[in-house]
């Protein structure tokens, strides 16, 4: 079974409950600490498929002050969406967990638990 990675804030409750979690039930997930080492935008584009998400606006933290910094709305186009997140990682929405072709937002935590 291959391994879970964990897009993580250390500074975010859920993001540390979803941690939390998957530690309990026996896993140790990679963590990418996404605010130091953001996703380029080739990967955000790969974790918006996994998620199943139909636009790259749906992966975004709205209520932030990086997205009106970055001059978006609901009906910016997916690449400008990217774009913002690759330039303000702190509007992805957190934590993302992945496992092989799989990811979820564990937002509650407990969706993490859908990869096991």
């Amino acid at each position: 079974m291959s391994k879970i990675t964990l897009y993580h804030n250390p500074r975010c409750s859920k993001s540390r409950q979803a941690l939390a979690l998957l530690q309990e039930n026996g896993i140790e997930p990679t963590q990418v600490l996404y605010l130091q080492t953001p996703p380029d935008a080739a990967t955000l584009t790969t974790l918006i498929k996994q998620l199943g998400l139909s636009r790259a606006h749906d992966l975004l933290r709205s209520k932030e002050p990086e997205y009106a910094e970055a001059g978006l709305s609901p009906q910016s186009s997916d690449s400008e969406v990217i774009a913002a997140m690759v330039r303000f990682p702190k509007l992805i929405e957190r934590p993302l967990a992945i496992r092989g072709k799989r990811a979820v937002i564990g937002r509650p935590p407990e969706n993490v638990l859908q990869l096991l």
